[in-house]
Protein backbone atom coordinates (compact mmCIF):
# COMPACT_ATOMS: atom_id res chain seq x y z
CA UNK A 1 0.00 0.00 0.00
CA UNK A 2 2.77 2.44 0.89
CA UNK A 3 4.57 1.81 -2.42
CA UNK A 4 1.34 2.69 -4.28
CA UNK A 5 1.27 5.95 -2.33
CA UNK A 6 4.82 6.76 -3.39
CA UNK A 7 4.10 6.00 -7.03
CA UNK A 8 0.92 8.10 -6.91
CA UNK A 9 2.81 11.02 -5.45
CA UNK A 10 5.45 10.82 -8.15
CA UNK A 11 2.80 10.62 -10.85
CA UNK A 12 0.86 13.61 -9.54
CA UNK A 13 3.91 15.64 -8.67
CA UNK A 14 6.19 15.64 -11.69
CA UNK A 15 8.22 17.69 -12.01
CA UNK A 16 9.01 18.22 -8.34
CA UNK A 17 8.42 21.95 -8.72
CA UNK A 18 4.72 21.16 -9.20
CA UNK A 19 4.64 20.13 -5.56
CA UNK A 20 5.47 23.61 -4.34
CA UNK A 21 8.70 25.45 -3.70
CA UNK A 22 11.61 23.08 -4.19
CA UNK A 23 14.69 23.08 -1.97
CA UNK A 24 17.81 20.94 -2.32
CA UNK A 25 18.57 19.40 1.07
CA UNK A 26 21.64 17.46 -0.03
CA UNK A 27 23.63 17.40 -3.25
CA UNK A 28 26.94 15.62 -3.65
CA UNK A 29 28.88 17.76 -6.09
CA UNK A 30 32.12 19.18 -4.72
CA UNK A 31 34.76 18.20 -2.16
CA UNK A 32 32.77 19.42 0.86
CA UNK A 33 29.54 17.61 -0.07
CA UNK A 34 30.32 14.57 2.09
CA UNK A 35 31.04 16.61 5.19
CA UNK A 36 28.82 15.55 8.07
CA UNK A 37 27.92 12.16 6.58
CA UNK A 38 28.99 8.99 8.37
CA UNK A 39 28.53 5.24 8.11
CA UNK A 40 26.83 3.49 11.05
CA UNK A 41 26.71 -0.30 10.83
CA UNK A 42 25.69 -3.23 13.00
CA UNK A 43 29.22 -3.34 14.44
CA UNK A 44 27.86 -1.03 17.14
CA UNK A 45 26.02 -4.17 18.38
CA UNK A 46 28.67 -6.75 17.49
CA UNK A 47 27.59 -7.39 13.90
CA UNK A 48 29.90 -7.82 10.91
CA UNK A 49 28.26 -5.77 8.14
CA UNK A 50 30.50 -3.41 6.22
CA UNK A 51 28.75 -0.32 4.87
CA UNK A 52 30.65 2.67 3.51
CA UNK A 53 30.13 5.71 1.32
CA UNK A 54 32.13 7.81 -1.10
CA UNK A 55 31.51 10.67 -3.49
CA UNK A 56 32.15 9.85 -7.13
CA UNK A 57 33.33 12.00 -10.04
CA UNK A 58 29.74 12.37 -11.29
CA UNK A 59 28.72 14.31 -8.15
CA UNK A 60 26.81 11.46 -6.54
CA UNK A 61 27.13 9.55 -3.28
CA UNK A 62 27.73 5.80 -3.41
CA UNK A 63 26.50 3.84 -0.37
CA UNK A 64 28.00 0.37 -0.71
CA UNK A 65 29.38 -2.62 1.12
CA UNK A 66 28.43 -6.10 2.30
CA UNK A 67 25.52 -7.00 4.54
CA UNK A 68 26.24 -9.78 7.05
CA UNK A 69 23.90 -11.64 9.38
CA UNK A 70 26.76 -12.95 11.54
CA UNK A 71 26.79 -12.18 15.28
CA UNK A 72 23.11 -11.14 15.14
CA UNK A 73 23.99 -8.38 12.70
CA UNK A 74 22.05 -7.33 9.67
CA UNK A 75 22.16 -3.60 8.94
CA UNK A 76 24.35 -1.01 7.29
CA UNK A 77 23.58 2.67 7.04
CA UNK A 78 24.84 6.10 6.09
CA UNK A 79 23.48 9.25 7.70
CA UNK A 80 24.00 12.90 8.43
CA UNK A 81 22.74 14.76 11.48
CA UNK A 82 23.21 18.07 13.19
CA UNK A 83 21.26 20.80 11.44
CA UNK A 84 17.61 21.72 11.23
CA UNK A 85 16.10 20.89 7.84
CA UNK A 86 13.15 23.24 8.24
CA UNK A 87 10.53 20.65 7.30
CA UNK A 88 6.79 21.26 7.44
CA UNK A 89 4.00 18.68 7.95
CA UNK A 90 2.82 18.75 4.33
CA UNK A 91 6.30 18.58 2.76
CA UNK A 92 7.40 15.72 0.53
CA UNK A 93 11.05 14.64 0.51
CA UNK A 94 12.20 13.26 -2.84
CA UNK A 95 15.45 11.36 -3.44
CA UNK A 96 16.91 10.41 -6.81
CA UNK A 97 18.56 7.02 -6.42
CA UNK A 98 19.89 4.10 -8.45
CA UNK A 99 19.88 0.76 -6.68
CA UNK A 100 20.55 -2.91 -7.06
CA UNK A 101 17.00 -4.25 -6.83
CA UNK A 102 17.03 -4.45 -3.02
CA UNK A 103 14.66 -2.72 -0.60
CA UNK A 104 16.18 0.12 1.42
CA UNK A 105 14.92 2.39 4.16
CA UNK A 106 15.00 6.19 4.15
CA UNK A 107 15.33 7.55 7.69
CA UNK A 108 14.87 10.97 9.21
CA UNK A 109 16.24 11.79 12.64
CA UNK A 110 14.71 14.20 15.15
CA UNK A 111 16.87 15.96 17.71
CA UNK A 112 20.53 15.38 18.42
CA UNK A 113 20.24 12.44 20.80
CA UNK A 114 21.33 9.08 19.33
CA UNK A 115 18.85 7.30 21.59
CA UNK A 116 15.91 9.16 20.02
CA UNK A 117 13.56 7.55 17.54
CA UNK A 118 14.40 7.30 13.89
CA UNK A 119 11.47 7.69 11.51
CA UNK A 120 11.40 5.41 8.47
CA UNK A 121 9.89 4.67 5.10
CA UNK A 122 10.91 1.70 2.95
CA UNK A 123 11.41 1.86 -0.80
CA UNK A 124 12.22 -0.71 -3.47
CA UNK A 125 14.89 -0.07 -6.06
CA UNK A 126 15.02 -1.18 -9.67
CA UNK A 127 18.37 -2.68 -10.56
CA UNK A 128 20.63 -0.20 -12.36
CA UNK A 129 17.82 2.32 -13.00
CA UNK A 130 17.56 5.87 -11.69
CA UNK A 131 14.25 6.48 -9.93
CA UNK A 132 12.80 9.34 -7.88
CA UNK A 133 11.26 8.18 -4.62
CA UNK A 134 8.85 10.39 -2.66
CA UNK A 135 8.58 10.35 1.14
CA UNK A 136 5.63 12.35 2.51
CA UNK A 137 6.71 13.84 5.83
CA UNK A 138 3.45 12.81 7.48
CA UNK A 139 3.94 9.11 6.53
CA UNK A 140 7.10 8.28 8.53
CA UNK A 141 6.92 5.52 11.17
CA UNK A 142 8.82 5.84 14.46
CA UNK A 143 11.34 3.07 15.25
CA UNK A 144 13.96 2.47 17.89
CA UNK A 145 16.41 -0.46 17.80
CA UNK A 146 14.22 -2.30 15.34
CA UNK A 147 10.96 -1.86 17.27
CA UNK A 148 8.05 0.09 15.76
CA UNK A 149 6.16 2.73 17.75
CA UNK A 150 3.04 3.52 15.68
CA UNK A 151 1.67 6.10 18.13
CA UNK A 152 4.79 8.28 18.03
CA UNK A 153 4.29 10.95 15.39
CA UNK A 154 7.10 12.87 13.73
CA UNK A 155 7.30 16.57 14.53
CA UNK A 156 8.82 17.85 11.23
CA UNK A 157 10.36 20.99 12.75
CA UNK A 158 12.62 18.81 14.94
CA UNK A 159 14.20 16.87 12.05
CA UNK A 160 17.98 17.36 12.04
CA UNK A 161 19.19 14.64 9.70
CA UNK A 162 18.49 11.97 7.11
CA UNK A 163 19.98 8.66 6.07
CA UNK A 164 19.71 5.44 4.11
CA UNK A 165 19.69 1.98 5.68
CA UNK A 166 19.82 -1.56 4.35
CA UNK A 167 18.44 -4.27 6.63
CA UNK A 168 16.62 -6.68 4.33
CA UNK A 169 18.05 -9.86 5.95
CA UNK A 170 19.81 -10.82 2.70
CA UNK A 171 23.57 -11.18 3.17
CA UNK A 172 25.85 -10.09 0.38
CA UNK A 173 27.11 -7.04 -1.49
CA UNK A 174 24.96 -3.96 -2.04
CA UNK A 175 25.18 -0.57 -3.71
CA UNK A 176 22.88 2.44 -3.74
CA UNK A 177 23.77 5.63 -5.65
CA UNK A 178 22.21 8.90 -4.45
CA UNK A 179 22.11 11.86 -6.84
CA UNK A 180 20.27 14.34 -4.61
CA UNK A 181 17.71 14.75 -1.84
CA UNK A 182 15.17 17.56 -2.18
CA UNK A 183 12.04 18.75 -0.44
CA UNK A 184 8.93 20.33 -1.89
CA UNK A 185 5.50 21.36 -0.72
CA UNK A 186 2.39 19.17 -0.74
CA UNK A 187 1.58 17.02 -3.75
CA UNK A 188 -0.90 18.49 -6.20
CA UNK A 189 -4.11 16.37 -6.28
CA UNK A 190 -4.55 14.42 -9.53
CA UNK A 191 -7.74 16.32 -10.42
CA UNK A 192 -6.46 19.80 -9.53
CA UNK A 193 -6.24 20.89 -13.18
CA UNK A 194 -9.81 19.81 -14.03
Amino acid sequence: MRMRTLILLLATCAPLAACGEEQVLFGFDGPEAGRGWQAVNDGVMGGRSDGRFRLDDAGQMEFFGTLSLENNGGFASVRTMGRSLGLKPDDVIVARVKGDGRTYTFNVYAGRNRTSYSYRQEFATTKDEWIEVAFPVDAFTATWRGRVFPNEKLEPTTVTGVGFLLGDKKPGPFKLDIDWIKVGGPAVPANAAE
